[in-house]
């Protein structure tokens, strides 16, 4: 694979997506808001449980994870339960972001008409699916990194706890965030792409794609009612599956994407 030719494709699809000032507004704006709303609450949460409060508090927790704060104060306790669910929006961002990057870039292939000059190159279909991919999951990526590691650098400003600090970068969070964030990110990516080449509208291929929020919104409302809690088993079942996602997704798009069919097939 000519990497050379992979960077023309990622320069030249950022230069074209950028443009639009939709896909502009998703990816500077969502990341915004995930940080600066976590903080919010936990400033608010600081600002009115002080002292006997925070150590007596709790009180809404589920007991399945009260039970997992061991000697931590039930207050301090309710600041991480309440984290909890913001995780899952973190892990959110890279299946977003991309959703909206991937499905306008490679819609806009049928709608522009750009498609047939570029097949017209030495560029072999590997190497365009490769590009496409990775222009549209590494600013996710590394949005959501860069969202998450302000999101620390501000928490104890905003007055989270030793107790909650130790928790949020603990190997929990930082595999959810650092490996199945990316993870998202490319089976977002590969399901557009494979939405993308049944359908002519950009928000039709964003709005199919997004179905992979799904099963974020099970584990957020499972986590709120206590029918499930985060923890190191859940990850790693997680990880797994998502790692069996992305093969059968990746292999699904490169099946789709044939280079001697490809235009005969986005119809």
């Amino acid at each position: 694979m000519n990497m050379h030719r992979v960077r023309t494709i990622i320069n030249k699809e950022w230069e074209e997506v950028f443009k639009n000032k939709m896909v502009v507004f998703t990816v500077a704006a969502m990341p915004i808001l995930f940080t600066i709303l976590p903080l919010a609450i936990i400033f608010g949460m600081s600002s009115t449980m002080t002292g006997d409060a925070l150590n007596s508090g709790g009180a809404d927790i589920p007991a399945q994870f009260l039970n997992t704060c061991g000697d931590i104060p039930a207050g301090e306790c309710f600041q991480i339960f309440m984290m909890n669910q913001f995780m899952i929006m973190f892990m959110m961002l890279p299946l977003i972001i991309p959703t909206a990057i991937a499905a306008y870039s490679i819609v806009g292939e049928k709608t522009t008409r750009s498609l047939e000059p570029l097949l017209a190159t030495p560029v072999t279909t590997a190497e365009l699916l490769t590009g496409k991919a990775l222009a549209a999951a590494v600013p996710a990526i590394g949005f959501s990194w860069l969202s998450f590691g302000l999101f620390l650098l501000l928490l104890p400003l905003a007055g989270g706890t030793p107790a909650l600090l130790k928790h949020v970068t603990g190997p929990v969070w930082m595999l959810a965030i650092g490996l199945i964030g990316p993870l998202l990110a490319i089976a977002s990516v590969n399901l557009a792409v494979i939405v993308s080449s049944r359908v002519n509208d950009p928000r039709a291929a964003e709005q199919i794609s997004s179905v992979l929020i799904v099963p974020l919104l099970a584990l957020f409302f499972g986590q709120i009612a206590g029918l499930i809690v985060l923890n190191m088993v859940v990850i790693g079942f997680s990880i797994l599956a998502m790692l069996a996602l992305d093969v059968a997704l990746v292999y699904a798009g490169t099946r789709l994407f044939q280079r001697e069919t490809i235009l005969t097939r986005w119809k």
